[in-house]
């Protein structure tokens, strides 16, 4: 009998997967890169994979649930119709994630496949947290609110720091910091998120390897205002904000974290700079949910390639928020396959 479940992320050049058994230890995983083909790279991920007959689900990351998916969902084809109406608002992402459900499906038509949501963590975030200070019928029209992304890995990072505190889910309260190639922040209490610092999208709250994060309004109108005016500029203003900002704006170009630090210890003040503003924004949104916490908080936790991976970075991270006392800290390497293959068996069993 079939007891496998395999867990797919898949991105516009990349595909990234993990093969759990059924006591949830990860037999096979890996990485493909630079991806031209993605029909091609899942023939071959087939053809690597021991057993694929003993697969029995397959788990997708999608970044985007709307307001529709606020859980993991088995995927059919109306769910599957309601996700492609997302893409829009989720351009980088949802349409090549959903490119992985459907060549997964040709390949393997009666394998169940499910949809494990970016979003889904922060659906019941409090009113005054996701909603904007914009006139009501404009933020119902176009679905407009704090959606949160990472949620995947701020949800296993919850679930871990739990079971490392030896206290139920439902009284821990943290703040869980996701930085790797984007970065994110998380306030939880109780287990729940209260605040989350990506919001509409994840160019939002704080700065980050290619992205703006937090943008004045005035900002954005004055760049439209000076000739960013049409369509086509509007596009490429998000593609500014997005792509070419951020900590590679700031240092003149660097988009390797990496890189960033050996020009730092090199003497590089626009390494620096970037540097300094990375680090402080993190700061300062550490120190805001340390107040929506009311202080009350078990563990700040770095996590991602960047987090759990670099200690100059939490470091200085650390030596900024002293002033808020002694606090436990946790590094932990985030592992979203595993997360997504809990849901993935929730949900198929």
């Amino acid at each position: 009998m079939p007891k496998n479940i395999l867990t797919i992320n898949t991105g516009s050049t990349s595909l990234k997967y993990s093969l759990f058994d059924e006591n949830e230890k990860e037999i096979q995983s890996g990485v493909f890169r630079d991806v031209v083909s993605h029909s091609d790279v899942i023939k071959k991920l087939l053809r690597q994979l021991k057993n694929v007959s003993d697969i029995y689900a397959i788990g997708h990351r999608i970044v985007h649930g709307g307001e529709h998916f606020v859980e993991s969902v088995a995927l059919d084809t109306e769910s599957i119709d309601k996700l492609k109406s997302l893409n829009d608002i989720a351009p980088l992402h949802n349409p090549y994630n959903l490119l992985g459900v459907k060549i997964f499906s040709e390949f393997l038509p009666n394998t169940q496949q499910v949809a494990v949501f970016d979003t889904a963590f922060f659906a019941d975030l409090p009113d005054r947290a996701k909603l904007y200070a914009i006139p009501n019928e404009l933020s119902e029209k176009y679905k407009i609110k704090k959606y949160g992304f990472h949620g995947i890995s701020h949800k296993y990072l919850t679930q871990r720091v739990s079971e490392k505190l030896g206290k139920p889910e439902n009284k821990i309260n943290l703040i869980t910091c996701h930085l790797g190639g984007g970065w994110s922040i998380s306030a939880i209490k109780g287990g729940k998120p209260i605040d989350t610092s990506m919001g509409f999208t994840p160019i939002e709250g704080l700065m980050m390897m290619t992205r703006a994060g937090d943008l004045g309004s005035g900002v954005v109108f004055e760049l439209l205002r000076e000739g960013l005016g049409t369509s086509s500029d509007v596009e490429r203003l998000y593609d500014i904000l997005n792509k070419e900002s951020g900590i590679k704006a700031i240092s003149g170009g660097i988009d390797d974290y990496q890189t960033l630090l050996r020009e730092l210890n090199l003497g590089n003040t626009k390494a620096k700079l970037a540097f300094d503003m990375a680090i402080y924004r993190v700061s300062k949104y550490i120190g805001a949910y340390y107040v929506a916490l009311a202080g009350k908080v078990d563990a700040i936790v770095f996590s991602g390639s960047i987090g759990s991976g670099n200690p100059v970075t939490r470091n200085e991270i650390l030596k900024n928020i002293k002033v808020l006392g002694k606090l436990k800290t946790f590094a932990i390497e985030t592992n979203e396959g595993l997360l997504i293959a809990r849901e993935t068996k929730k949900i198929v069993n």
